[in-house]
């Protein structure tokens, strides 16, 4: 009772984690502990094969790049806190780290809905204009899609950041949520956030609408264009260069449909929690492994990759001076 006290009186929060009391929680972090290792390692890679294969200079896998260190940054906005709580019984966050949290969380994933939109009007000017590609698809407009990405999702993040921190809360602070998600926070709230919810409810759909807008249009080109393709080289060749990035597209938008889209009335703190988990921590995992398996170039590229440190290492130990 005394330390329950101890909490309110605080402005830290308490975070309940995925499973509040789990009976099980060492298994629980070597899945998640495995799962991070994965999702980084297998981003990296993907950043460090963009950067050293020249074939992979284009834009498209600068983009693909981007999207990687967007994963990279988010996954580890949430789940080494995650991980920490699991191991400890002071499962705390300071009022500020939690404003950390929540603006990085909307900034990247803000980013992740702008960026999938604009990869995907690179794929249909690699199919429908592909003699334009190299001038529409400049490296000055890749930088500018950067960038216009970032900022999009950054807005957000200042928007939504300083109102949700401005509330009371007066009550309990434990949060039932394994990070700072708005939602979450808000049900902490001692005043009437409904209105404010409902705006952040229309922001969040607008800010899906927008590049799904883009993604719809981009594709319903693309699939005539394929479908008036009389080389079945050809469409077999366009089918693989946006098969990964539609998997991808419907992994992220169909989660964050549920979570920004759906009324509240289809949410439950289980559910939303689960749901979370999903595009927080198994989509940065995911990502790298569906464009490395689904893709030659990329596959070609780690294939090349390994062969020149097998040969270099090779040349290392013949080189080595024989023992007296």
């Amino acid at each position: 009772m005394e330390m329950e006290t101890i909490y309110q009186n605080s402005t830290d929060f308490i975070l309940l984690g995925l499973i509040t009391n789990p009976e099980f929680p060492g298994l629980i972090f070597a899945v998640v502990f495995s799962i991070f290792v994965v999702a980084v390692t297998a981003n990296l890679i993907m950043i460090m094969l963009i950067r050293v294969d020249s074939s992979l200079h284009t834009p498209m896998y600068f983009l693909l790049s981007q999207l990687s260190i967007m994963d990279t940054v988010y996954i580890c906005i949430t789940v080494p806190k995650m991980l920490q709580d699991l191991l400890s019984t002071e499962k705390t966050i300071s009022f500020l780290g939690c404003a950390l949290q929540i603006f990085l969380y909307l900034t990247l994933i803000g980013g992740e809905f702008f960026l999938l939109g604009l990869m995907a009007y690179d794929r249909f000017v690699a199919v429908c204009n592909p003699l334009r590609y190299p001038i529409i698809m400049s490296q000055r407009v890749c930088l500018l899609m950067v960038l216009g990405s970032w900022a999009g999702g950054s807005l957000d993040g200042f928007m939504l950041t300083p109102v949700t921190m401005s509330f009371p809360y007066c009550g309990s602070r434990e949060i039932n949520h394994f990070f700072c998600e708005i939602p979450a926070v808000l049900k902490l709230s001692c005043t009437d956030t409904s209105l404010y919810e409902t705006l952040m409810y229309a922001c969040c759909v607008l800010m899906l609408l927008i590049p799904i807008s883009f993604i719809l249009v981009s594709y319903t080109r693309i699939l005539i264009t394929v479908y008036h393709m009389s080389s079945a080289e050809g469409r077999r060749k366009a089918f693989t260069t946006c098969s990964s990035h539609i998997i991808v597209v419907s992994i992220f938008y169909g989660a964050a449909f549920y979570t920004n889209a759906l009324p509240h009335s289809y949410h439950t703190p289980e559910k939303d929690k689960v749901v979370s988990a999903f595009y927080t921590i198994l989509t940065p995992m995911l990502n790298p492994l569906i464009y490395s398996l689904r893709n030659r170039d990329v596959a070609a590229a780690l294939r090349k990759v390994l062969r020149k440190h097998a040969f270099s290492q090779r040349l290392q130990v013949g080189h080595m001076p024989g023992k007296s």
